[in-house]
């Protein structure tokens, strides 16, 4: 596992955001319904509805449990070429997916599993890549400082 040390943006933002695609298929993104409204939602996740797969009430995804029976709506995308350009245009840096600005938590699945986990407002990352040349893509990412965790 690999921890993000330092909010990816511009350049390695985009890298990182190429890589996902490459790697995965299938994101999601999350509103939070405990936080309040979110700016200009129906117009984001209209953006990206070419790409939705569903969008499911829950109360725990890649990097959040919530308590007290609390939920959130979580939306599933397929990883593809229109959603990518969106995201890239959207946002200049992995940490900007937060609310009330944008939903938050942009995270992303191969084949069912956590690749990358992002908790927006803890400023936290962590990528499971799931062989060597997962790890060393990650690794040639010039500028994105992430460092080894012991799983």
């Amino acid at each position: 596992m690999l921890s993000v040390e330092r909010n990816p943006k511009n350049r390695v933002y985009q890298e990182l955001i190429d890589l996902c695609f490459e790697v995965c298929d299938e994101f999601h993104l999350v509103i939070r319904t405990d936080m309040g409204a979110i700016k200009d939602l129906e117009e984001i996740i209209n953006m990206f509805k070419a790409s939705l797969k569903e969008m499911r009430s829950e109360s725990t995804w890649a990097s959040t449990t919530l308590g007290d029976n609390q939920t959130a709506n979580v939306y599933y995308f397929y990883a593809d070429g229109n959603a990518k350009s969106i995201i890239k245009m959207i946002a200049k840096s992995l940490f900007q997916w937060e609310m009330p600005n944008l939903p938050e938590d942009l995270s992303f699945f191969k084949q069912g599993k956590v690749w990358l986990a992002t908790s927006s407002h803890e400023k936290q990352c962590f990528i499971f890549p799931e062989n060597e040349t997962e790890a060393s893509k990650i690794m040639g990412i010039e500028g994105l400082r992430v460092e080894e965790l012991d799983d």
